[in-house]
Parts: C-alpha cells; sequence; structure tokens
C-alpha cells in the first residue's frame, strides 16, 4: 500500500514517513495475520514458472513441466503462457534451463505448510457460485466525521469541482458555470450516466461495496478476489479481510476514484464510473505478484479502461533483474501488464512515498518484507532494480503533490519515472491538507501518500474514456500529460517544469 499516514482533524500525531511505513509493516506481518510460520520438512514455496510461450499453449506446456519436477500447479494464466506452483524448496534449480521454460522464480521467501485448498470457481469466470463473506473490520486507522461533500481540494485542484469560495486559490481556475454540487456535472465534463458506461479496476486491499458512497460504483459482475493467485468471484469476496490491520485502504483508493455525488461523505473523480474490486491483499497481508499477475488479468478482461495499482509487489521493494527470483517476478507482472494493455486498459501506479531518486542508486532496508523474523537486508540498489508494477513499460506512474501544488516531501521522483503528478496530500495535515476519503463501514478517513495521487489519475482516466471510448490507451494517456502540461503552465510556469518531481505535471481533466 501506498499510504502515508492517516491525518484526523483535530491535533494530528506528528510521525515521519519511514516511522510509519516500518510501524504498518510491522501490524500487517506480525499482528496475528501470519499464519504460516515453518521451517519443518513438508513446507512450500510459490512460484511463478514462465513458459517461452506467453499463450495457452505455453501455460499447458509450464503445467506439465511443473509435475514433472514434483511441483503442484494451483493457477494457469492461459493468457501470459505461465502457471502458479506450489513445490519445496529448490524446485526453481529443477525447472530453470529446461526447453520451453523461459523463467521460474519464487514469489514469496517464508514457507507454508501446504497449498491453497481447492477454491470452488478458481477460473477466469464471474460465474462463480456464491457465498456470504463477513463484513466490518477492526482497524487502528482514524477516522473523521462525514465531510458532507465539502473537504476536496483535491477535486477543485483538478478542476472536478468548482474551486471552494473563500479558500487558498489552490492550482486550477474556477469552472465558467455555476458549481451544482447534487447533480451531473454539464459541460466539458461527462455526466453520471456517461461514466456509468466506463469500467475501471481498484487492485487493493479490497473495496467495501456496502459504503454509501461506493453502493452503486461497484460492479460485483467484474469483482473477485485474487488474494491468494486465483481469482475468486464469490459474492463479497472483493471485500476487505477484517482480520487484516489497514485493509481500508482499496475503499479509501475507490472512494477518490468513483464516490458518487449525493450530498453526503465524498465525490470521486468519476462518480458514476462503475468499480471493478479486485482484492489483492492476502491473509499475510502481502501483494504478491501472483496476486498482482491474477488481478491484472480478470481488470482487463472484464473490461477495465484504467486499472489502479496504489502498492507495490511483496516480498522485495525492488526487484533486482539479476537476481534469478526477482527477474521471473518482473517478467511475470510485465506480462499481465502488457496484456491488460494491450485489452485497452491505461496501468495506473503510485510511485512509493520512500523520498528516493527513482534514477539513482538507493537503499532498500525493508526486503524481504515477508520474513517472520530477522532482520531484512541491507541492499544498496542500481537503477537496473525495479518497482512493480510502476516502473514497467507504459505503466502511468504517478508522483504526490500537497494542497499547494509543491511535490509532496515522502513521494519518490526521477526524470523519466515520474509520469505525472496529483494530489497526494500531506500526512500531517488534517482533513484540509490530507486527502479525505471513503473507508470501510460507512466511514470516512484523511489518509496521504502516493496512493490517493493514483487514484485521482485512473478517476481522470475514466473522465476521458467517457469523453472518448474510442481513444486507445496511449491516447488517453497522452491527452492526461497534455493537459497536466498546460496546468503547469497556467499555474506554476517555474516550479512545475522540474519533470524530475512533475513530470509532464500536475494532473486537470482535460476539456
Amino acid at each position: 500500500m501506498e499510504q502515508v499516514s492517516q491525518a484526523p482533524d483535530s491535533a494530528p500525531r506528528r510521525r515521519s514517513v519511514r516511522v510509519f511505513g516500518a510501524t504498518l509493516l510491522c501490524g500487517l506481518l506480525l499482528g496475528g495475520a501470519v499464519p504460516y510460520v515453518t521451517g519443518t520438512d513438508g513446507t512450500y514455496l510459490s512460484y511463478l514458472v514462465l513458459d517461452e510461450r506467453a499463450d495457452a499453449q505455453g501455460a499447458d506446456h509450464a503445467a506439465e513441466q511443473v509435475r514433472a519436477a514434483g511441483g503442484q500447479v494451483v493457477q494457469a494464466y492461459p493468457q501470459i503462457g505461465t502457471v502458479l506452483a506450489y513445490a519445496g524448496g529448490r524446485f526453481a534449480e529443477k525447472l530453470r534451463g529446461r526447453p520451453g521454460t523461459a523463467a521460474v522464480g519464487a514469489t514469496r521467501t517464508v514457507p507454508v505448510p501446504s497449498p491453497p485448498r481447492p477454491l470452488a470457481g478458481a477460473a477466469f469466470d464471474p460465474g462463480a457460485p456464491a457465498a456470504d463473506v463477513a463484513e466490518g473490520q477492526e482497524d487502528s486507522t482514524a477516522t473523521v466525521p462525514d465531510p458532507g461533500e465539502h473537504n476536496d481540494w483535491n477535486l477543485a485542484m483538478i478542476g472536478a469541482v468548482e474551486r471552494p469560495p473563500g479558500r487558498a486559490a489552490l492550482l486550477h481556475p474556477p469552472l465558467d458555470r455555476p458549481a451544482d454540487r447534487s447533480a451531473d456535472r454539464t459541460g466539458a465534463l461527462p455526466t453520471a450516466q456517461q461514466l456509468s458506461q466506463v469500467t475501471v479496476a481498484v487492485l487493493d486491499s479490497g473495496v467495501d461495496d456496502t459504503h454509501p458512497d461506493l453502493r452503486a460504483a461497484v460492479d460485483p459482475a467484474a469483482s473477485a478476489s485474487c488474494a491468494d493467485g486465483r481469482p475468486d468471484a464469490r459474492s463479497g469476496a472483493w471485500r476487505p479481510d477484517e482480520a487484516i490491520n489497514e485493509s481500508g485502504h482499496g475503499t479509501h483508493v475507490a472512494g477518490i476514484v468513483g464516490a458518487a455525488r449525493d450530498g453526503h461523505g465524498v465525490t470521486g473523480v468519476a462518480p458514476g464510473v462503475r468499480i471493478a474490486a479486485v482484492r489483492l491483499l492476502g491473509p499475510l497481508g502481502q501483494y504478491y505478484a501472483e496476486n498482482i499477475v491474477c488481478g491484472m488479468l480478470w481488470a482487463a478482461d472484464h473490461g477495465a479502461r484504467a486499472i489502479n495499482d496504489s502498492y507495490f509487489a511483496d516480498p522485495w521493494k525492488y526487484n533486482c533483474p539479476e537476481d534469478a527470483d526477482q527477474a521471473a517476478l518482473i517478467a511475470a507482472v510485465g506480462r499481465a501488464v502488457a496484456y491488460a494493455q494491450r485489452k485497452g486498459a491505461v496501468v495506473v501506479a503510485s510511485a512509493g512515498n520512500d523520498a528516493q531518486d527513482l534514477t539513482g542508486a538507493r537503499p532498500d532496508h525493508r526486503s524481504p518484507n515477508d520474513r517472520t523474523s530477522g532482520p531484512p537486508q541491507d541492499r544498496e540498489l542500481g537503477t537496473e532494480c525495479i518497482r512493480l508494477p510502476g516502473e514497467l513499460p507504459g505503466v502511468v506512474t504517478v508522483g504526490a503533490v500537497d494542497r499547494n501544488g509543491l511535490p509532496a516531501s515522502y513521494s519518490n521522483y526521477g526524470r523519466g519515472r515520474i509520469s505525472l503528478s496529483a494530489p497526494g496530500g500531506d500526512p500531517d495535515g488534517g482533513t484540509d491538507g490530507a486527502v479525505v476519503s471513503d473507508w470501510p463501514g460507512g466511514k470516512y478517513a484523511a489518509l496521504a501518500g502516493t496512493s490517493m495521487s493514483a487514484a485521482h489519475v485512473t478517476g481522470a482516466i475514466a473522465v476521458v474514456a467517457a469523453q472518448h471510448p474510442d481513444w486507445d490507451p496511449d491516447r488517453i494517456a497522452a491527452a492526461l500529460a497534455k493537459a497536466a502540461d498546460g496546468n503547469c503552465v497556467q499555474t506554476l510556469p517555474i516550479g512545475c517544469q522540474d519533470r524530475d518531481y512533475y513530470g509532464a505535471g500536475i494532473l486537470a481533466l482535460p476539456r
């Protein structure tokens, strides 16, 4: 997750980005959500096995190779010639170099006692049998009162709503028409009816579709869980797992994208859009590569025009191609992203909250983050080591700015690595400086991070797709880049030209 901090309305606690990140990570890994602590015989690791053929025949051949080497196939990804397998610790060495095998990599570093249990409906098919899923969760994130659609400096900045009277100038000039906060917007921006023809996917920790702001937005037929690398389309499987702390992140992101405009709560960038809620966060609090592959393929096959990825792939914060396991993860996620792009989706990713220059050497003191004991590896990384999926070809990678349009102190940066910037907020800014959005259980929270920035861009893509249904991903991304550049020229003619931090500029809805 790329959330920096919660920002309650009154007396927010000040904390550094790094301290908060470490605290959150410990909560995910050690807060009672780690069922697999084992070192005995008969344990398994999960592996992605890629065939040289990135198609169904390749997946069949990869599955044959897995079984011949003593592994168990848990899920096939015929769209990209890849399978998910479980096997013992030296399984990869058995397969690497075999004819037709392109890459094999362990997706985790801590073994589990067994492969996942059989899952009814484990296929890329939305018609799986229904089952009830528990709702609600306990969470440590502070919530804020219902904002009544008034804490939306972020929407005013990008031109999605009228600039609030009596407030700071922000960046974007006022719209040319009176604000109507209770009805569909008219003129240059699409109506809710037009937006309802567009589907975007939120790949995250799950989305609470019972939230009043999201009840009409989440499309059950396009939603699923990929929390163990297998698509589970049973009713409610896409909702947050109440056993995992901070699993409200996806609901917050979804609210920024498409919360309803109804006079209550918050408004999304694209109110009326259909949201495919795809839960990636598994029981260990991790976004493993197989979860990402599963979610990306599911979203692409269910018509998503944009796919929001506000996280990085676990267990390695950055994946380095010189490591055989990590090279396989790069290749597998890369195939899934390329497939989604070919199917017509713009893949959007958060840039990250480590205040690091992605074009230079940098440290990684957190990986692997799925360990259950001992310190992380102290890695010094070169530019060849990348964040997944944010630094893959064609991905729109989003940095964060605060309410004043200045680069957020936590946001990663780097010329050529940041596509554009969008409102991410200040983690210590309260409801006036962070981004207020939905939280599970009908609640609201003020958060900050590049997660929030990416969600604004995903909503903007929905707006462009509603206006131009025939545009392909490259043309949509180009339109956003052009509008962002124009926003800089009009509002921050000097500082916004620093492409290291802003990329093309600050997000603005194209007119």
